[in-house]
């Protein structure tokens, strides 16, 4: 399997989450509010024990989210209530990541999830039907198929919504009796059958990028049943040179790679995106942001990438050379013309820090390959 869910990923820290967990569980939850924030921020290296057939088996349970602590916890209060969380954020933020790991948490099944887009139907969202069944024996529970919001309200589980906002607001206010009344109306079946209760542990968690949030803004009605947490890029240099490096190994693991990343070369990456994504060096320059958006997300891709060729194009050492020519195709997403605002950087910064470090020289010197 390519990627597989977070519940798979992470079978063993939430079997001894499971299992070492003395805190109230809310009703349809697996685990209580206290292990799902430590399943998402870890266990700060304590090892937990667990039997497993028959053996004892220690695990740590490790960080998956780097950033604010307080909306993880602020997240989970909102999954206890009544309303649905709305995860907003500019792309490459972890929103997503964020949303399966609660759902993986709470319900242990990450993968009820809708995917919005501009062809989102109405039927994608409740139900549609087998319509041979229905030619042949009419409307039945039988002739029914569900869509992951009714498996999730008959299961009483978190169903995903990704990229809200890229439906269709008539499609988007389906919600709005679902989120208020928690049921779901099935006009075509009769008696008990034409009323889906939702079970307790129901509830949606969304996702939207700021940057499509005037795409199909949301209705004020269904903007009212969700709480807004903003997902903020990492501010932290540290924490987001912690995650690039761990993200960037585990990536190379999944690829049955080995790369030797030097520390100085993932520093180089890291404070290259950042000085891009603010339009200011840590040396008070001013420089122009590029139109896209320089994520951390983006520089683990790109990290992956260089270290890729180095393993197979060069002597299985990341230098700044790859990482020069790996970026080009991140910051040329959204406009050519992004390609001037790179040439700028690197005429002013990146050429002033090689005089005094022999990695942002090469990184100066790999410039040929930027086509600049």
């Amino acid at each position: 399997m390519v990627r597989p869910p977070a519940e798979q990923v992470y079978a063993d820290e939430l079997a001894a989450l499971a299992a070492t967990d003395t805190g109230a569980k809310p009703p349809g939850w697996k685990l209580s509010p206290r292990a799902v924030r430590k399943f998402i921020l870890g266990s700060d290296g304590t090892m937990l024990e667990f039997s497993r057939d028959g053996k004892r088996v220690k695990t740590v349970v490790t960080q998956k989210f780097y950033g604010d602590d307080a909306l993880v916890e602020r997240c989970i209060v909102t999954l206890l209530g009544n309303r649905g969380l709305l995860l907003v954020g500019e792309p490459g933020t972890a929103k997503s990541m964020l949303s399966e790991l609660f759902s993986a948490a709470v319900s242990g099944n990450s993968l009820l999830t809708i995917q919005g887009t501009a062809g989102t139907t109405d039927d994608q969202i409740k139900y549609s039907w087998n319509y041979a069944l229905l030619l042949a024996e009419g409307p039945s529970l039988r002739a029914l198929v569900p869509s992951p919001l009714f498996t999730a309200m008959k299961a009483g589980a978190v169903v995903r919504f990704e990229e809200i906002t890229r439906c269709q607001p008539e499609i988007q206010d389906t919600l709005v009796s679902l989120l208020s009344e928690k049921t779901l109306q099935i006009p075509e079946l009769s008696g008990d059958d034409g009323v889906l209760f939702a079970e307790k542990g129901f509830n949606v968690i969304a996702t939207a990028n700021l940057r499509d949030r005037g795409v199909h803004e949301m209705s004020s009605a269904l903007k009212r049943r969700f709480n807004f947490e903003t997902v903020a890029p990492l501010a932290d240099k540290a924490m987001e040179l912690k995650l690039v490096k761990d993200q960037t190994d585990a990536l190379l693991r999944e690829s049955g790679v080995q790369v030797e990343c030097p520390p100085d070369v993932l520093d180089l990456l890291v404070t290259a995106f950042s000085d891009l994504r603010h339009g200011r060096t840590a040396e008070g320059t001013v420089i122009e942001k590029p139109s896209t958006v320089m994520s951390t997300t983006e520089a683990v891709a790109v990290g992956h990438s260089a270290a890729l060729d180095a393993a197979y194009f060069s002597s299985s050492r990341l230098e700044s050379s790859h990482i020069a020519r790996q970026m080009l195709g991140t910051i040329l997403k959204d406009n050519p013309d992004d390609v001037k605002k790179l040439k700028q950087y690197f005429d002013v910064v990146v050429k002033a820090r090689g005089k005094g470090s022999k990695v942002w020289q090469q990184f100066y010197e790999a410039k040929k390959w930027l086509r600049m």
